[in-house]
């Protein structure tokens, strides 16, 4: 032959190591549901601490089922090499050989820590500009996070299920392994609208909602040193007791239960016995 094969070929003196079936097919397992239907093909003079060091070497691969063959271990096999086989393989006893090491490129393979069927759990409510909310944290018996329903109160479909939909995202984010830091890092002081002041001391004001979510779930979970920086000029204050004259002109109010403009989905106001949206202009059926 051309290339090596399973076995020593008659006359031959080179074949494929075993290690390398479990290798090659430690390779494909990340990317198949179930077990891989392949033979780890041994050389007859295989030993015992040889198949079990192939055994353990596929169970930490992460191999879900392997099937070892040692050649001759049956009077008859699908695969024979030739009457001169005996021969080949004193030859190859003779001929002294190198055997280059495989080199090895390990896939990480990410694994769901998922929760216990009753688990603590911590419900925090909030309110941005008016917009009431809750937050309720699951967590595991070490007292980390590892699970974030956000529940919107008084609000369309449409916001209560992208809030519901991106609390799914961090649960999964936090039951694969990802820190709580780096999605803190990355969503906190996000600005767009609903943004206004909270009520609570520690986040006085709330850029969004992604902003309070995470923010608090940093002054909750994290430490001091961990905590996401302040941004230049957005030092936390409480509400001035005096209006600055430039924020005393008239503005029009946000009920709490205004919808969403179906045009653009900004916060719309009262107008009349129906509402107007200020950004583009719509309005909810009124002309």
């Amino acid at each position: 032959t051309v290339f090596d094969c399973s076995f020593r070929p008659q006359n031959g003196v080179r074949s494929i190591h075993y290690m390398g079936h479990v290798r090659m097919m430690a390779a494909v397992q990340p990317f198949i549901s179930g077990a891989i239907s392949k033979t780890i093909n041994m050389p007859e003079e295989a030993t015992v601490d040889e198949i079990m060091e192939a055994y353990t070497e596929s169970w930490r691969l992460g191999l879900k089922a392997v099937a070892i063959y040692r050649d001759n271990s049956k009077r008859v096999q699908p695969m024979s090499s030739g009457k001169g086989e005996k021969k080949a393989v004193t030859a190859a006893a003779a001929v002294p050989t190198t055997v280059e090491k495989i080199v090895e490129k390990v896939v990480f393979r990410p694994v769901r820590r998922k929760l216990e069927d009753e688990r603590n759990s911590v419900t925090h409510k909030f309110s941005i500009g008016g917009h009431e909310g809750y937050i309720t944290v699951g967590l595991y018996p070490d007292g980390t996070p590892g699970e974030v329903f956000i529940a919107m109160s008084k609000e369309g479909s449409t916001i209560s299920g992208l809030m519901d939909s991106f609390a799914t995202a961090i649960s999964y984010c936090l039951q694969y392994g990802v820190p709580l830091k780096f999605l803190v890092d990355k969503f906190a002081h996000v600005r767009f609208e609903p943004s206004g002041w909270t009520g609570n001391p520690k986040i006085p004001y709330a850029k969004s909602i992604p902003d309070y979510i995470f923010r608090w779930l940093a002054q909750r979970f994290l430490g001091a040193e961990e905590m996401p920086p302040v941004e230049a000029g957005q030092t936390p204050a409480m509400r001035p007791t005096q209006p600055d004259p430039q924020q005393a002109l008239p503005f029009p109010a946000v009920a709490s239960d205004a919808p969403l403009c179906s045009e653009c989905g900004s916060i719309m106001t009262r107008n009349g016995s129906c509402y107007k949206c200020g950004n583009c202009g719509g309005t909810s059926g009124c002309s």
